[in-house]
């Protein structure tokens, strides 16, 4: 074609392209706005942020750290959409529990009491919501947490997706504890608490029936009593984040700008199971970005490290526990990882999401 053919109307119509990742000034919600990422960031930060204001919300941690009436609580809501509602290794009422169970932990506390909120799409079976109820109360009961309250709704055939779960929960934080990015500092040793990427590849592999020669289980799990475990050692653990949504890389990349530092990984210590990086290879994902339900990333100062890492070792939901990294004064609000042949990449967090409805 020369350079003076001209091309149809049509074909100069942009609003008729597509593009594999979701354009950032788009005008209407995409998938990747749920995602974890550089487009849940913007939602936030752009619309709810500004609409709701308030000094709690701008915490913008896991769950929200309260004082009220003397006591120090933590406070936090999630809502569930995986599908499938059964995946191996849990369901959609374990998520609906440890989800929050752990969003409270990672502010220190243990979770107390739960709301739970049921959105019902008509003509679901009843036996469905019956064995989501089961799996969600028995996950409470193993946390050693109450559902105290709940609500249901009812949505037409067609404006659903079968259940949708709400859950809010409320938690005690110790004295002394105290738990934010801001207290990360140059030197702070970087922990994670075992495998990641599992979660994810275990909803994919039976949602588009994808077979990897091994049976891959979610790692949903609650993780209080290995975050109290880690602060028996020690209260003096800088923050703590379960990289769900946007996988490790974004719950990394959230600590470093928050605090303000650098953050250096090392590539090779980042414990990927060999059924995960097959999958993710097959599939050109990174494991790196996929969720996790029963993982934590800590950061510690280095004169606690040894004691916290032994500490989480002991506990059955740690034992596969290793240091992966530290914080740096270089490139600060960053996230480098260092690789196996010496080399460096940045570990940008994500825009959209590789994975949508894993939780």
């Amino acid at each position: 074609m020369s350079d003076t053919t001209e091309l149809p109307a049509a074909a100069l119509d942009i609003e008729e392209w597509t593009c594999p990742a979701p354009l950032r000034d788009r005008p209407r919600v995409v998938m990747g706005h749920g995602g974890g990422g550089v487009l849940s960031a913007e939602l936030v930060q752009q619309i709810f942020a500004p609409a709701f204001g308030g000094e709690v919300l701008a915490q913008m941690g896991d769950a929200a750290v309260v004082s009220l009436g003397g006591a120090k609580l933590a406070f936090s809501t999630d809502s569930y959409v995986v599908r499938p509602l059964f995946f191996p290794g849990g369901s959609i009422g374990d998520l609906a529990v440890n989800g929050t169970v752990n969003d409270l932990a990672m502010s220190g506390a243990r979770a107390a009491y739960l709301s739970c909120g049921f959105i019902l799409e008509e003509g679901v079976e009843l036996d469905m919501v019956t064995r989501v109820s089961q799996a969600l109360g028995a996950a409470a009961r193993a946390a050693g947490v109450e559902v105290a309250t709940g609500d249901t709704k009812v949505v037409e055939a067609g404006h659903g997706d079968g259940i949708f779960i709400n859950t809010a929960g409320i938690g005690l934080v110790p004295a002394g504890v105290d738990l934010r990015p801001q207290r990360v500092v140059p030197g702070d040793v970087v922990i994670v608490s075992g495998a990641i990427g599992v979660h994810g590849v275990a909803v994919l592999s039976v949602r588009e029936g994808l077979e990897f020669g091994v049976e891959i289980k979610s790692d949903c799990a609650a993780l209080g009593g290995l975050v109290d475990a880690m602060l028996a050692v020690t209260p003096d653990v800088h923050v703590l984040r379960d990289p769900t949504r946007g996988g490790l890389a974004a719950a990394l990349n959230e600590i470093a700008a928050a605090s303000g530092t650098g953050v250096l990984i090392h590539e090779r210590d980042v414990p990927v199971p060999s059924a995960v990086a097959n999958a993710c290879a097959i599939l050109g994902m990174d494991p790196m970005y996929i969720a996790n339900e029963g993982k934590l990333v800590a950061f510690v100062p280095r004169e606690h490290a040894e004691a916290v890492l032994g500490a989480m070792r002991a506990h059955p939901l740690g034992l596969d526990s290793v240091i992966i990294g530290e914080v740096v004064e270089q490139h600060p609000g960053m996230v480098v990882a260092r690789t196996g042949l010496g080399g460096t990449r940045v570990v940008d967090l994500p825009i959209g999401e590789q994975l949508p409805r894993i939780c």
